[in-house]
């Protein structure tokens, strides 16, 4: 995959890096980053010399037919593993034991601590479950990471990347690796979930330049559905008023 996808991106977008001396030659490592767009589990691979694994939902491996069975085969190819998310606490736990699996080969985790994309660009606040459990059982140095610029060429609800101006190339900005050995042992401490993930965090905006925002991506998401929703509704209720308001003119020009 990363000859057949990795070669053909690198030629095609060019994304800059930096900071790529910070990525361990081997040993286990976590790459925590904010998620801006689909492609930024394509562009990370694609610069690594390593295999990075990501999680992705169970559905993507489990649709059938023709169709089904290429999604399958891409998502293996570029590294990810199927995690059944249909029960909330379940789909964390068993995210939580996959990330544990991959490090404890020795190969390199990747994982979005917002978990979703971000609906507008911004950078939201970091989930404090998956990352920091993960990083306090294996101990593995959290790298973070910066995608900037990736929603443009690859905007969210597009299936395909669009070629975009010099101007436009994608860019990754790796971070120095953190080291949270001080929290040896606290896993089960909310406290300490939540400042290790906000540290994480800070750190990946700093990278990116991102504005923060303090609220989860899921969370914002809703309220721009909700929005959407409630604008249509408003568009409906004026569209039949409208009509009615027409109707009772021609009715009462009628009767005059």
């Amino acid at each position: 995959m990363k000859v057949a996808i990795g070669g053909p991106l690198k030629v095609t977008f060019r994304p800059w890096v930096e900071g790529l001396e910070h990525i361990p030659a081997e040993g286990p490592a976590i790459l925590a980053s904010n998620h801006l767009s689909f492609s930024d589990s394509l562009f990370l691979p694609a610069v690594l010399n390593r295999k990075i694994t990501f999680i992705a939902k169970a559905e993507y491996f489990t649709t059938p037919g023709v169709k089904g069975r290429l999604t399958a085969a891409f998502f293996k190819g570029v590294g990810q593993l199927p995690v059944d998310r249909s029960g909330a606490r379940g789909a964390g736990e068993a995210a939580i034991k996959s990330g544990i699996d991959v490090l404890e080969r020795g190969e390199l985790f990747g994982i979005y601590p917002e978990g979703t994309r971000s609906p507008d660009g911004r950078l939201y606040r970091g989930k404090p479950g998956g990352l920091a459990r993960v990083a306090l059982a294996t101990g593995a140095p959290v790298i973070p990471v910066a995608m900037i610029g990736t929603e443009k060429i690859q905007p969210p609800g597009k299936v395909l990347p669009k070629v975009v101006p010099k101007v436009m190339r994608p860019g990754i900005r790796i971070g120095r690796p953190l080291d949270f050995s001080r929290y040896q042992g606290m896993d089960h401490d909310r406290f300490v979930l939540r400042a290790l993930t906000d540290e994480v965090m800070y750190e990946i905006m700093k990278l990116s330049g991102q504005e923060y925002v303090d609220m989860y991506a899921t969370a914002a998401k809703r309220q721009v559905a909700e929005a959407a929703k409630a604008d249509k509704e408003a568009e409906k209720a004026a569209k039949a008023a409208l009509a009615q308001a027409e109707k009772d003119q021609a009715k009462k020009e009628q009767e005059q």
